[in-house]
């Protein structure tokens, strides 16, 4: 698929972009031909684009550009396109920049860290109009059927047995933005999720595919929690073991859960960076850390970090006290 077409129809059918809006594309420079066609998609659907270029260096970002703070607190864009390299290491620069830019609600925001080429060419951001209604219409389906949900149990082959408390955290899509429950989204979109009560999360969860920030994993990772947090990691492969540590030691709310999601685009592909992982139908991942930007979320840390799961079984308890079996075996129900 054409990279200009497929960015074209993130903005168009995602951020419901409209002739004559302005747009603002903010980019790596190592991304910046992913950058050029999301800034020529916005050209192409009539919008005012300006594409801005950070310099990568060595070290991990801290700090947002005084360029890009002096364009968002001038109002000067109705979309924001947010393109970094994945790392988690510029996770809290990220978050930073996500909080800038979604604090002035008139704003819409895609967010793309580890975005590639390919994603626009062949993955899961290659849609075209049919593809993203029809993206849109199972995750409306899905929200249906998890409407009401007091309470959510997750096991799965691998080992993974844990649940959470969902009573008054809805669970929503990133298939479309809709500012009633969500200040900004991830491109390529998939996702149906919700933040888990953030001091319910009891059990064990095995990670067997891949970890947002690290990409794919060959020794899973197992994470005990306990009330809401993450108590213990165990890995064989140490490196990504003590990665992991690492990025949930940042802060004293960097282990509490902060995000749990089913995963629903068909053309999202385990192999590339987590973004797209993440997306993989037939999966769920949960996540620690940061969700103040979900319905209901209160956990103000610097970081999130997502946990890829493999054949879930997703039991949902609703709120007349109604069981139903929303995933089984990596399947929806």
């Amino acid at each position: 698929m054409d990279p200009k077409e497929s960015a074209r129809n993130a903005l168009l059918y995602v951020l419901d972009a409209a002739a004559g809006e302005r747009a603002a594309v903010i980019c790596d420079d190592v991304s910046l031909e992913v950058g050029r066609a999301f800034a020529e998609g916005a050209v192409g659907l009539d919008l005012w684009s300006r594409l801005f270029v950070l310099k990568t260096g060595g070290e991990p970002r801290s700090s947002v550009p005084t360029e890009v703070r002096e364009a968002v607190a001038s109002g000067s864009a109705d979309i924001y396109v947010t393109i970094f390299r994945e790392s988690e290491r510029e996770t809290p620069f990220r978050i930073s920049i996500i909080d800038l830019i979604s604090k002035h609600r008139k704003y819409r925001l895609g967010h793309c860290p580890g975005i590639t080429m390919d994603m626009l060419t062949e993955g899961a951001l290659a849609l075209s109009a049919e593809e993203h209604r029809a993206i849109y219409s199972d995750a409306q389906r899905l929200m249906s059927r998890l409407a009401g949900a007091e309470r959510v149990r997750v096991t799965s082959p691998n080992g993974t047995d844990a649940s959470f408390r969902a009573l008054g955290r809805d669970f929503f899509t990133d298939t479309r933005f809709d500012w009633k429950t969500y200040k900004w989204g991830n491109l390529p979109t998939g996702e149906v999720m919700c933040a888990p009560v953030e001091d319910s999360l009891e059990g064990r969860i095995v990670c067997d595919l891949s970890i947002g920030g690290i990409g794919q994993i060959s020794s899973p990772v197992k994470i005990t929690a306990r009330g809401g947090r993450a108590e213990r990691f165990e890995c064989s492969d140490v490196a990504v073991l003590r990665r992991v540590e690492d990025a949930l030691s940042v802060d004293d709310a960097a282990r509490h859960v902060g995000e749990f999601a089913f995963g629903l685009n068909k053309k999202a592909r385990l192999s590339a960076g987590f973004l797209e992982a993440e997306k993989v139908g037939n999966t769920i991942h949960f996540a620690f850390g940061h969700n103040t930007d979900f319905p209901g979320g209160m956990n103000a840390s610097a970081t999130h970090m997502d946990f890829l799961v493999s054949k879930p079984t997703v039991t949902v308890t609703t709120s007349p006290g109604r069981e139903i079996i929303a995933m089984r075996d990596g399947v929806l129900q």
